[in-house]
């Protein structure tokens, strides 16, 4: 498979100094279908160091395929809810399976949820209920919110404020500044940095990601999605992750090695990840 939109994929970067996890990618958009394409993907990924990653939901049918990948290679976890621009019109149904599925011992963390202002898919009130019922369902299964924020800062940290955040709350694609970063760091937020973090106009991006604690930050590919530099344009999948991870180094003065072990370490404290190595 090509991946997202039959784009290429890049040749695989050089491997890891240390090994980490992808704490954010869609698996079944990269164009995994069956189990047999799940471990190839997470072999790919292996080969370079990239040793887990929590595979999201954007819908039900992502959802459930999630849970089903999350089963079939145990380097893979799920994280399932509906993401904000499929919340216009929620059947009570819909909310009653992801709940379900929610309770899976798989399933790692609910999300991604929050709020998308940048499309015009759903009302921003709607966004709104089911980004609080997502929180209210975080607090009940005690797994951690994977917050989806696009040009939507103030709302949702709003919302946070308002229904009382639940213990573990992780920005996916961090994309606020410095400014924001501190704020979100002083809360005791998670953020987690993608490919944008290598894009050459994204200085701000990258202040926030030097200013981080930490054991407050993750590394994430987004694939397919938010390839980094220099292979931007060009598909994604978790075997890409290195160069993000090395961005991220150059952006904190640290080696790759220390970026790649804290966020691996990060991602299994704060999913409760069982590893098998």
């Amino acid at each position: 498979m090509s991946g997202h939109g039959r784009r290429p994929r890049p040749e695989p970067p050089e491997p890891l100094a240390a090994p980490t996890i992808d704490s954010h990618t869609h698996l079944d958009a990269c164009g995994c279908e069956t189990d047999a394409d799940v471990v190839a993907a997470m072999d790919r990924a292996a080969a370079v160091g990239v040793v887990g990653a929590v595979t999201i939901a954007d819908d039900l049918d992502g959802a459930r395929f999630a849970v089903r990948a999350a089963h079939a290679d145990d380097r893979v976890w799920a994280a399932v809810a509906l993401h904000p621009t499929r919340t216009a019109r929620v059947p009570a149904a819909d909310l009653a399976e992801i709940e379900r599925l929610a309770a899976d011992d798989r399933v790692v963390s609910i999300g991604e949820t929050g709020l998308d202002y940048h499309w015009d898919h759903s009302p921003p009130a709607a966004q709104q209920d089911a980004f609080r019922w997502h929180i209210g369902l975080a607090k009940r299964t005690g797994k951690p919110l994977m917050i989806h924020d696009r040009e939507a800062h103030d709302d949702v940290l709003r919302i946070l404020r308002e229904e009382g955040a639940p213990d573990t709350v992780v920005f996916h694609c961090f994309s606020g500044d410095a400014a924001m970063a501190r704020e979100c760091a002083d809360a005791g937020y998670v953020l987690s940095f993608a490919g944008p973090v290598t894009f050459r106009k994204n200085d701000e991006l990258r202040a926030a990601a030097a200013l981080v604690p930490a054991e407050q930050y993750l590394v994430e590919t987004d694939a397919p999605f938010l390839t980094p530099h220099p292979h931007r344009g060009r598909a994604n999948e978790p075997y890409v992750l290195p160069w993000t991870v090395r961005g991220i180094a150059a952006t904190r003065g640290e080696s790759e090695a220390r970026v790649a072990e804290t966020a691996r370490r990060n991602a299994e404290r704060i999913f409760r990840l069982r590893t098998t190595d």
